[in-house]
């Protein structure tokens, strides 16, 4: 699947309320990409990247992701975002962790669709903080029938991609 058709997943899937087409490559490095897009709520800049190892291997998912999202004015570190490729178990924290830095997040299903945002926003800034220093996010989460997984995201590029949406939302 190329970078832009998985943009497009995203979007389709609800990561960010962006008409199709609205949005702009602004670069890839190593195993992250980024993105400019124009929002209904105005210009919104993030990172993306889907997971090197997945636990367990041969669990029926769609697409899995990790975006981090700069919307300028509004946050200092970014929004992290989950997309599961499942339906959470209701309850059940989902938790992302780098090095010994590890923050909680809480879930929301919308039909088939599973996301995952941090549960305090002060954890936001330390555990990207880790993750432009780190070498792998672990995610851990629970699905809606009870299977534990774990995503491991490599962190390679991690730093240059945010470093490009964070100058695309200065400007």
């Amino acid at each position: 699947m190329t970078s832009a058709a998985r943009i497009a997943m995203v979007l389709a899937l609800g990561a960010l309320s962006v008409p199709a087409g609205a949005q702009t490559l602004l670069g890839v490095t190593q195993d992250w990409s980024a993105y400019q897009a124009t929002t209904p709520d105005g210009k919104v800049c993030y990172v993306l990247s889907k997971p090197t190892a997945i636990l367990p291997a041969k669990a029926s998912r769609d697409p899995i992701y990790f975006v981090v999202s700069v919307w300028p004015g509004r946050n200092a570190q970014g929004e992290l975002e989950v997309f599961s490729g499942y339906t959470y178990k209701a309850g059940v924290p989902v938790f992302a962790q780098v090095g010994t830095v590890r923050a909680e997040f809480f879930t929301r299903n919308d039909g088939k669709v599973g996301t995952a945002w941090v549960k305090d926003a002060a954890d936001e800034g330390a555990l990207v903080a880790a993750m432009r220093g780190g070498a792998k996010l672990v995610v851990t989460g629970v699905s809606k029938r009870g299977t534990k997984t774990t995503d491991t995201y490599s962190l390679s590029g991690f730093s240059a991609a945010m470093d490009s949406a964070r100058a695309a939302c200065s400007k």
